[in-house]
């Protein structure tokens, strides 16, 4: 038998070897009438990306490359600043680093985008979790896909302006709501939480805070044994992920998953939220909203 030759030049072998490390690619596209900081969370044993926070004005996009099965989660931190000694920090999804990248730290409450690529047979496994809360609007769209079911899943809806009163985050001047804690942001009780004796799916069951998020957002993780009707699959796909997404952000195909289809992306009772009504400086309370808000929250009080 030959033997093989050793002789490729030394620049060629980082070459090689990256070209099996990269699988896929994550676009963050910030269309919300603000600026938006991702953070990004690799999970532990994890080859991490090449950057774990940066800055997204409106109307820019970002690609990142993704080592291959790769696993963490991605979200979105808003009202960010730097003070006078140069800490970083921002009013939502603040990872406590400090700086500008997040360091290897997480943060709650967010909207968060989760995936493990290259999972079990091959597939990618991807959801949008409102578990740990909610700040901003956010869509996952897998592109040039295949196997699994592919689907575009998110939370297109603005839910700080109709929050829960006692699961409200309010902003620096007392007035504004600028997040939404889950239950167990809110309380720390075992039930929200699904720990202890409720560590189980028997035992776990939808809160009334839960069915608020699952109400708004159908896809979206509600709480931790949601499963069946949030987490999708794709296989040898790209990502586009972004922040307050408009109606174009969904001409990409949906997939075939059962589960999807028993679930729309946006709930027709909810008003569907694009960038440019998404402020701020206000909770969103317009008139054309009133409706949209009376039946939500006669929803979360019947159930309450």
């Amino acid at each position: 038998m030959a033997r093989l030759s050793l002789s490729l030049p030394i620049f060629c072998i980082p070459l090689l070897f990256l070209s099996g490390v990269l699988s896929a690619s994550f676009t963050l596209t910030n269309n919300c009438g603000y600026s938006v900081w991702p953070g990004i969370l690799s999970s532990a044993g994890t080859a991490p990306i090449s950057t774990t926070g940066f800055a997204l004005q409106t109307g820019q996009s970002k690609t990142l490359s993704v080592p291959t099965s790769w696993s963490g989660r991605i979200w979105g931190r808003t009202l960010c600043s730097e003070d006078s000694t140069g800490k970083f920090s921002c009013m939502t999804g603040d990872c406590g680093s400090g700086k500008l990248e997040c360091n290897g730290q997480g943060a709650i409450p967010a909207t968060l985008a989760e995936f493990t690529l290259d999972g079990s047979d091959g597939l990618d496994f991807y959801d949008v979790s409102l578990v740990d809360g909610y700040n901003l609007p956010m869509l996952v769209v897998p592109q040039g896909g295949k196997d699994g079911n592919c689907s575009t899943t998110g939370c297109l809806v603005d839910l700080n302006g109709i929050c829960p009163s006692d699961l409200r985050v309010l902003g620096s001047d007392g007035s504004e709501n600028v997040a939404c804690k889950s239950a167990c942001g809110a309380f720390g009780e075992p039930q929200y939480c699904c720990s202890g004796e409720y560590g189980n799916p028997n035992t776990c069951k939808p809160s009334s805070y839960s069915q608020f998020f699952k109400h708004a957002c159908p896809r979206a993780y509600s709480y931790a044994y949601d499963d069946g009707s949030s987490t999708f699959t794709c296989a040898s796909a790209n990502y586009v992920i972004t922040f307050c997404p408009t109606i174009s952000s969904l001409k990409s195909s949906d997939g075939k998953n059962p589960a999807a289809a028993e679930l729309p992306l946006v709930n027709s009772s909810m008003i569907f939220t694009s960038g440019d009504e998404i402020s701020h400086a206000s909770p969103l309370i317009k008139p054309w909203r009133i409706l949209a808000v009376v039946i939500l929250a006669l929803f979360f009080q019947l159930f309450h």
